[in-house]
This record gives structure tokens, C-alpha cells and sequence, in this order.
């Protein structure tokens, strides 16, 4: 078989924890297990890490930050470094949304793959206004201009402001979704129905509605476990408006950061996953479909691709976005009807698994490699 030499380029990468920079972690590692050379060029968005290094085979080249505005980051010195990575490479993956991918687009050596995640979506402001104009200018020359553009769902595709710039060249590859082995409820607390979130506490995850929906249950054994950083989140975090929400309402916990062996326990440990998110930014939410994987069900906002995996499964049900009678609605339904966690799983499986997901990854770029 061909052996790929995959440039990835992306903002972010990990240790930095968001759905976008893991699917391209995900993707990196497994081809790289499964015999292709990856590299990602990305931001040293944390001066603690280094500028190069190896971690579990992908060769990580981190670009010095000059400036940052919001969840952005100006680093002058990436697109050289991709060029030159991609001078060599087989194929070059852009993901966006990224400020300097136009740029990127318009010289790549090699043939280009755009894995677009999501439209760009900021608060109300003149200046805010500009940036999104910029960033979807660029992102438009970089689907133009890509041989395919992957994307998670058509659902979402087909509804983003850019769809005109890709349509023709998509490829509908899920994100990967890692079925985790079976955790411990270590965070139960009792016979109520017990609800559980993960994600970073920012404001587009609406984990307001969430709280005051579920405040709505009249459950005193309840229980709604959040889960997710609010002290390293780029943009900032909204965790002072949750815990205004919160009220010291004692059934709601906020559990901070989880790392993998408590992500586990969490969804061993809760009855529904609620992934309550309010705008565009939102465009899969992979932690719903790991919730699956695990056997638990899924409320998810009735917003484009956040909906897929829960009509493509079945598991579970979705709501109206910021429609806090809603989230209730829906917890006391899922409640009473209990989804069979095993079917639910088994349809989840067949559907994103990460072996499906690396085979299409890997069938498309080798596709595409010169």
C-alpha cells in the first residue's frame, strides 16, 4: 500500500482540548499507527510547550505566537512553516475555520485536503463583523481551491454559509469517536435521573439552558454533572454565568477538568447526555457519540450536524436550542422511556466507530496524495 506523508495544519493542536483539534489529533495518531508519516504544523499556543517534538509518532512543529485576539492567535511565522512542510508532503490537510488558510490555499505544493469543521461564529460588534468577513473570505479561497473538503455531516455542510464554495468536492467523513473501556460511576449519587455534560464551559456549549432546565425537574434524587475546563479556554470562559444559574442548587455539580480514566466514569455514572449547544460553532459535538458508545442516551439542540447522530441512531432526542421547557421536556422523557442502552450503542458503533472513520480518512488522502 502507498504510504501517505500527511501535513496536517491546524491553529491549535494538542495538548489544547477542543472537538476540532481532537479530530485532527485522532486522525494524526491513528494513520500514523497505521504506517503513514504525519506532521502537524500548528500554534505554540502554550510558551510551557516545546516547538518540536514527537508524541505518539506525529512530529509536532509549534509556530511562535506573536499576538491573540479572542480564540485567535497571530502567528506570522505558520503558513512559512507549512509551506515548507508541504514541500515534501504527499498531501496537505487545512482545517478550519483558520485565518491563514487562504493564504495557504493559494500557494500549496502539494494537493489539498480542507477538513472544514465549522462556520465562524462570534458575539455581535462591528469588529467581530469584520473578522468573520475575513475568515470566511479565506476559508472560501481554501475550498475553492481544495481537490476535496471533508466534512462532518451534509446536514451541517449543506446549511453552513460557505456550502456554495464546497459543494461538489465533499466527502462526509465523521469526526472519530473513541469507545472508551467501561468506566466506574464514581460520581453517582443515588437512584434520581442523573445527567451529565462534558465539554469546555464557554458560551456557544449554552450550558445555562442546561442548568435551568434541568432545575425545572422536580427530582430531589436528581442530579446534573458538568464536566469540562473553564480555566484554560481560548475566548474565555462563561462559568460565572453557570454557576449564577446554579444558584447553589445542591443536585448540580461542577466536576472541572476530567481527564481520560474520569471522562469514562462520568458516562458510566449518568443516565442522559445533554449537549444543550446554541450556535453554528457547534457542528458535530463528538462527546455526544462517545456518550453513545457508552450506553447512555443523548438530548442534543435541534441545530445542523448536532442533530445527525442522534436521528442517524435514534438514541435519544432533540430539543429547540435555548428552550430551557424544552431541556425538561425532553430529560422527563428520556426518563420514562429509557432507550435500550445495547441497541444504542451497537447503532452508534456501526456508524462512527474509529476504524470506519481512519478507513475513510485513509482511502480519501491516499486518493488525493501525489
Amino acid at each position: 500500500m502507498k504510504r501517505l506523508d500527511l501535513v496536517i495544519a491546524l491553529d491549535y493542536y494538542a495538548p489544547y482540548v477542543s472537538g476540532l483539534t481532537n479530530v485532527a489529533r485522532d486522525v494524526a495518531e491513528g494513520l500514523v499507527a497505521r504506517g503513514h508519516r504525519v506532521r502537524v504544523v500548528t500554534s505554540r499556543h502554550d510558551g510551557d510547550l516545546p516547538e518540536r517534538e514527537v508524541v505518539n509518532g506525529v512530529e509536532v512543529d509549534r509556530a511562535p505566537v506573536l499576538a491573540r485576539a479572542g480564540k485567535g492567535v497571530l502567528s506570522p511565522a505558520l503558513p512559512g512553516r507549512v509551506r515548507a512542510a508541504a514541500a515534501t508532503a504527499s498531501v496537505l490537510n487545512l482545517h478550519l475555520p483558520m485565518p491563514e488558510a487562504g493564504v495557504l490555499a493559494l500557494g500549496s505544493p502539494a494537493p489539498l485536503v480542507t477538513t472544514y469543521h465549522c462556520d465562524v461564529s462570534l458575539p455581535p460588534g462591528a469588529v467581530n463583523r469584520v473578522v468573520t468577513a475575513g475568515v470566511d473570505l479565506s476559508s472560501r479561497l481554501t475550498l475553492r481551491r481544495s481537490r476535496r473538503v471533508v466534512v462532518s455531516s451534509d446536514d451541517y455542510a449543506r446549511h453552513s454559509r460557505l456550502w456554495p464554495a464546497m459543494a461538489g468536492r465533499t466527502a462526509v467523513i465523521p469526526p472519530p469517536c473513541r469507545e472508551r473501556p467501561a468506566g466506574t460511576p464514581r460520581f453517582r449519587q443515588g437512584p434520581g435521573l442523573h445527567v451529565g455534560f462534558l465539554g469546555r464551559i464557554v458560551e456557544e456549549k449554552g450550558l445555562q439552558y442546561l442548568v435551568q432546565g434541568f432545575r425545572a425537574l422536580d427530582d430531589p434524587d436528581g442530579r446534573l454533572l458538568i464536566g469540562g475546563d473553564f480555566a484554560d479556554v481560548a475566548g474565555g470562559s462563561v462559568v460565572d454565568q453557570v454557576r449564577r444559574a446554579v444558584d447553589d442548587d445542591p443536585r448540580i455539580t461542577l466536576l472541572g477538568f476530567l481527564d481520560e480514566e474520569r471522562i469514562a466514569d462520568l458516562y458510566a455514572s449518568v443516565d442522559v447526555f445533554a449537549l444543550p449547544s446554541v450556535n453554528a460553532f457547534e457542528a458535530f459535538g463528538i462527546v455526544q457519540v462517545e456518550a453513545m458508545l457508552a450506553g447512555v442516551p443523548v438530548l442534543a439542540s435541534d441545530l445542523p450536524g448536532v442533530r445527525t447522530p442522534v436521528r442517524e441512531t435514534g438514541f435519544g432526542t432533540v430539543v429547540a436550542p435555548r428552550d430551557v421547557a424544552g431541556i425538561a421536556a425532553g430529560l422527563r422523557e428520556l426518563a420514562a422511556r429509557r432507550p435500550d442502552p445495547e441497541a444504542g450503542r451497537a447503532r452508534a458503533r456501526e456508524r462512527y466507530s474509529m476504524t470506519a472513520v481512519l478507513d475513510a480518512h485513509e482511502e480519501l488522502l491516499l486518493a488525493t496524495a501525489r
